[in-house]
């Protein structure tokens, strides 16, 4: 913390003496807010994570982009490792929030015009976020990291290929790929959506079934998210496709879990985030496959 609090404090943007307060909620970056001649930064401090496929260059480039978009606030400045964003005063949401209508009505715009318009601001080559390859690296990297785990995967991967099937083609748009609800900052009088980290070109059902599954919608919610989404009856091909994906949401979370018990310093219980993500996986593709057989 403190090598991070220096690399905030010792910047030459301030105009005066700073002194950072630390953030909780950064799972692969630390995170400050910094009073300053008057207006208040939100800072993010992190290196590459290899591991997880992150290059902040490219989180900086879709954080600008998002911003030109009207649905994220400015970066004020950027250096390797750290990103000064304005600060949004606000508050996070959680999963009860996003189950709320009123707030899922709102954020189902907010998700599409990062899909259709973060793309056209984007500047430099954009990396593309296909959950099949990612999960596939996890696999690779757990079983070289001697992970507990290890036993689980040749299960784990024959479900994937078999996922990865039944999305069959898909359309491409530029997705988030994290739509935890505390991604999300509700100001009172907008909804704003933040952190880029795992941002690239991605089918659209990605973003809806991680946004149906890590904040646990109702099969009505998610009936209605597709079709608000896509303005149209949903086809029995399309959602054969989308809980496909979800399942594969859920799978990239927990795998990702697996892969940040072993590589990761931060002090979090990455093995009870595994399981209770496996957990959610399991439910799903049980789900999954009754409905594909049915």
């Amino acid at each position: 913390m403190n090598k991070n609090f220096n690399k905030v404090k010792q910047l030459d943007m301030w105009v005066g003496p700073v002194d950072p307060q630390p953030i909780d909620g950064g799972l692969t970056n630390a995170n400050f807010l910094v009073h300053d001649g008057g207006r208040d930064y939100f800072v993010r401090v992190g290196e590459d994570v290899t591991a997880h496929g992150i290059v902040r260059a490219h989180e900086v480039e879709a954080s600008r982009a998002a911003h030109e978009a009207g649905i994220s606030p400015r970066v004020i400045k950027a250096r390797p490792g750290i990103m000064v964003l304005e600060f949004i005063e606000g508050r996070t949401l959680t999963e009860q929030d996003v189950q709320q209508d009123e707030y899922l009505e709102a954020i189902i715009p907010l998700v599409r015009t990062c899909h259709r318009r973060v793309p056209q601001y984007f500047r430099g080559n954009a990396l593309i976020f296909w959950v099949f390859q990612v999960v596939r690296n996890y696999a690779g990297l757990l079983t070289e990291g001697g992970s507990r785990m290890v036993s689980r995967l040749p299960d784990l991967m024959d479900s994937a290929e078999i996922l990865e099937q039944a999305v069959g083609p898909v359309e491409i748009v530029f997705g988030h790929n994290d739509l935890l609800a505390a991604n999300f900052i509700d100001d009172g009088k907008r909804l704003w959506l933040v952190d880029y980290d795992y941002g690239g070109f991605n089918s659209p059902l990605f973003d809806l079934g991680g946004l149906a599954s890590n904040n646990s919608l109702s099969p009505a919610q998610e009936t209605w998210m597709l079709e608000e989404y896509f303005g149209e009856v949903t086809s029995e091909r399309r959602w054969v496709s989308y809980q496909a994906m979800k399942c594969a949401s859920l799978l990239r979370e927990s795998m990702w879990s697996m892969v940040s018990e072993i590589h990761s310093a931060l002090d979090f219980d990455y093995r009870a985030y595994t399981e209770e993500n496996l957990s959610r996986y399991e439910a799903a593709l049980s789900h999954f496959m009754a409905l594909k057989q049915s």
